[in-house]
C-alpha cells in the first residue's frame, strides 16, 4: 500500500468532474486513504489509484492531487477500465 492522504479538500472542478463521471466521494475518500499506488506526476501533483469493483465490473479509480497545499487538494478523479496501462 502507498501512503495514504487523510486530510484532503475537493476542488469544485474536481466535484463537477466527479459528479459528472458517476464517482462518488466515498469512493474518492477511499482510494486516498488506503491507495494501492501512488505516483508523481509532476512537483506538488500526486496521482493515487486503486482497483475498485463499480456496478459490477472491475476498474482502476485514479486520483489526482496538489500536495504542496495544506490541506492537499483533490483535483480531478476518474475510473477506467484499462487498468493494464496505468498500473506499475
Amino acid at each position: 500500500m502507498a501512503d495514504p492522504i487523510a486530510e484532503f479538500v475537493v476542488t469544485p472542478h474536481a466535484a463537477l468532474e466527479m459528479e459528472r463521471r458517476g464517482i462518488d466521494e466515498a469512493i474518492v475518500r477511499q482510494v486516498l486513504t488506503a491507495p494501492e499506488q501512488r505516483e508523481a506526476v509532476r512537483p506538488g501533483r500526486d496521482v493515487l489509484q486503486s482497483r475498485i469493483e463499480l456496478e459490477g465490473r472491475r476498474y482502476l479509480v485514479r486520483v489526482f492531487v496538489d500536495v504542496d497545499r495544506d490541506p492537499a487538494e483533490v483535483v480531478t478523479a476518474y475510473r477506467t477500465s484499462k487498468i493494464a496501462k496505468y498500473w506499475r
